[in-house]
């Protein structure tokens, strides 16, 4: 840049088209830019073809030409230089990206930007899948569409509360070739590039005010190579596009029709502009007139081609619909036909397609009054009024000691300088351990594994994270981030497992916990899940598991009721299902009455020696304890519960005074109670022979119905009890809910 007196710093920018070079040089006070000189050279040759640089010397002395008559108006030293790229390869990419936070929390400004280098990052990979070419590409611009919040389109995702985000995201691409084509051609003319842009921002910043940004407006910037194409929509541009087919096929098909070279035919498209009648001289050297709109009749069928193509770019663009209007920028636009044309393949009203020229340069003031304000103008001024918008240009940072080389769009990042340098964008993230997937009862679940550390970012040898601005030259070491534990998960820890299936088998009530049933196979609470498990917590226990669990022997032929319905080893017992058992009844019946006989006997025999009976009574303590092993059954209840050996114990007893460890006589089964302390209180467990686990639930005050944690506390002797593992006088137990 220079210093000119009275007027600030110039801002010099280049327009490098595929048949001219435009160098402007003027400064902005306030919001007026004033334009105070203007150069334009064409190529001598083709040495630029399709908006991509052929013959760099070429180009590069055109440039040097431009300079020198500009510095020589101007009397002053150009050095700087701003530049647009036409794009004769760029490519967008729209992406859509989702984020699934850990839990619901406040969404933060750094939140945004991960959820924005997400974004880039899947474009790039997604680009790089689609490149079929050798070519390396430079993200030069990214743009968010719209944000998500929990699935919901939002305008601004900061300070709400979400459990998942995610974006609608444009990322465009330029192929590393024309870019340092251009800067090349630049330094040959001893220019260096202080600002880089596309040429359709450029154009955009001059013909489309930022207050009509919020409408859904398509700009086409027709040069001689390449016809640039962005879209506006809710304030922002949302893509940019190119097609390869603009002025200059317009050109060859004059030439080709009239039999001239490629310059004259460009003086016949240029002289209907003005004139009905155009002379020329054909390749034979005879002098040839041609009337204007014979000129459009042979460029009809081409323009028709051409505004075809653009259409279906805009449409593609812009989600398979027409933009609501276009404004049309650059020399080939101005072809009669061309907007009529636009508008017919876009379906929309032809005024709604419109060439912009000197009615959107209001705020351009020209030193030399005799300049022509038309559409040719407006990328050209655009191009110097970028450099005041944001610093476009190529920078080289250092990154973990290899050199690259980063578009500066104004605001790069380390996260920018990552991308570039192919360092996974997981690395600069705290990364967690494999999650564990699994389904239960249908249902898929999962289990996060542990979160590792961040990466450890420094910049110029300070502190830094991966928002941290950097500047050229800066020197960036990260180290990756760690990976986090792989998740462990057991079956007692997941929720459905938590709860027991409360039952009553003969008027007890019994705690059965859940089973687990893992791809088929039944396993107990220690089981690790492994991921792709397929999980089924069975709710329901059948009779013989009911009877195994409880250590009960049956006897052939006796008879068993789920709610009071018969039912066999098969039948389901779900919660607060009751079950019962004994002898059927004529079974029972036959031997009560033998029984009794003995019984009668044995009182009659025993009356000279004790108090006497009524004839045919028992004694309720032989009935209690008969002799020689034997159990008379009660004739009421058939509730009797089997042993081992095939005897019954009744359901009611007479009971002992209660002493601890004292043994107590049921039937033929010796019983004793034991005292345990629970939750730091004594219990007594009394009635059976041996105790288990379990069998605590059945004395003391505690509901696993009524869930109060998160996992619940078993210690025998300060170890995790199983439910199953026998107990003892003096155990000491503890039973909780734990958060």
């Amino acid at each position: 840049m220079a210093e000119a007196k009275g007027q600030g710093k110039l801002v010099f920018g280049l327009d490098i088209g595929t048949r001219s070079i435009v160098g402007t040089v003027g400064y902005r006070e306030g919001d007026i830019f004033n334009v105070v000189g203007q150069e334009i050279r064409e190529h001598e040759t083709r040495a630029m073809l399709d908006g991509q640089i052929h013959d760099i010397g070429q180009v590069g002395n055109t440039i040097g030409v431009v300079k020198h008559a500009l510095e020589k108006k101007l009397d002053i030293k150009l050095t700087d230089v701003c530049i647009a790229a036409a794009g004769r390869v760029l490519k967008t990419v729209e992406v859509h990206i989702d984020w699934e936070l850990d839990k619901e929390k406040e969404i933060s400004a750094e939140d945004v930007a991960h959820l924005t280098s997400m974004g880039i990052e899947k474009a790039y990979s997604q680009f790089l899948e689609s490149n079929d070419t050798d070519l390396h590409f430079y993200c030069v611009g990214n743009s968010v569409i719209r944000y998500y919040l929990n699935g919901y389109q939002i305008g601004n995702l900061e300070n709400h509360k979400a459990r998942n985000v995610g974006a609608d995201m444009i990322a465009t691409f330029l192929p590393d070739e024309v870019v340092d084509g251009l800067y090349k051609a630049v330094e040959l003319a001893g220019l260096r590039v202080v600002n880089m842009t596309l040429e359709p921002i450029a154009a955009i910043s001059v013909a489309i005010p930022e207050m009509y940004r919020m409408l859904n407006i398509g700009l086409v910037d027709v040069g001689a190579g390449t016809s640039d194409i962005c879209i506006t929509k809710d304030g922002c541009i949302i893509a940019y596009g190119m097609i390869p087919v603009a002025g200059d096929s317009l050109t060859e098909t004059v030439a080709k029709n009239c039999l001239v070279d490629f310059n004259t035919a460009e003086q016949i498209k240029r002289g209907i502009e003005t004139s009905e009648v155009v002379e020329y001289n054909d390749i034979m050297g005879l002098p040839q007139k041609i009337e204007r709109q014979a000129v459009l009749d042979m460029l009809d069928a081409q323009i028709d081609e051409m505004t075809g193509l653009v259409a279906e770019k805009f449409k593609e663009l812009n989600g398979g619909k027409p933009v609501s209007a276009v404004f049309v920028v650059g020399g080939g636009g101005r072809i009669g036909g061309y907007t009529q044309k636009l508008s017919a393949h876009l379906g929309i009203l032809a005024e709604r397609v419109a060439v912009r020229g000197e009615e959107v340069m209001g705020k351009i003031r020209f030193k030399d009054d005799n300049v022509k304000k038309d559409s040719l103008m407006v990328t050209p001024i655009g191009i110097c009024l970028n450099y005041y918008e944001q610093s476009n240009n190529f920078i080289y940072v250092s990154f973990n000691e290899e050199h690259v080389k980063i578009y500066d769009s104004g605001n790069l990042a380390v996260v920018d300088a990552a991308m570039h340098a192919n360092f996974p964008n997981d690395g600069l993230f705290p990364r967690r351990g494999k999650e564990i997937n699994y389904t239960i009862n249908g249902k898929k679940g999962f289990k996060r594994g542990g979160l590792g550390e961040a990466a450890r970012i420094t910049v110029n040898g300070e502190p830094a994270d991966m928002h941290s601005p950097i500047r050229a030259n800066d020197v960036i070491l990260v180290e990756a981030s760690t990976v986090g534990e792989p998740a462990k998960l057991t079956i007692s820890e997941l929720p459905e497992f938590k709860s027991m299936i409360v039952i009553k088998a003969n008027d007890s009530r019994i705690l059965l916990p859940r089973v687990a049933i893992v791809n088929g196979e039944e396993k107990n609470e220690f089981y690790e899940v492994q991921d792709g498990d397929e999980i089924t917590m069975r709710d329901y226990y059948t009779v013989a598991q009911v009877r195994r669990f409880m250590d009960v022997l049956l006897e052939e032929g006796t008879e068993v009721l789920v709610n009071n319905e018969p039912a066999d080893d098969d039948t389901k017992v779900y919660e607060n299902f009751t079950i019962k058992w004994g002898l059927k009844a004529a079974k029972a019946k036959k031997e009560m009455e033998e029984r009794g006989a003995a019984k009668k006997e044995e009182a009659a025999a025993a009356q000279d020696d004790e108090q006497p009976v009524a004839d045919g009574d028992l004694n309720e303590t032989d009935a209690e304890y008969p002799e020689d092993g034997e159990e008379t059954p009660d004739p009421d209840s058939f509730d009797a519960l089997p042993e081992d050996d095939g005897s019954y114990v009744r359901s009611e007893k007479k009971e002992e005074p209660e002493a601890e460890d004292k043994p107590e006589k049921a039937g033929n089964v010796i019983t004793h109670s034991i005292l345990l302390k629970v939750n730091g209180k004594e219990v007594k467990l009394s009635g059976k022979a041996e105790y288990v686990f379990v069998d605590v639930f059945d004395h003391i005050d505690f509901d696993l119905q009524k869930v109060k944690g998160t996992r619940l506390i078993t210690d025998l002797n300060g170890h995790k009890a199983e439910y199953m593992e026998p107990v003892h006088s003096g155990d000491e137990i503890v039973i909780r809910w734990e958060d």
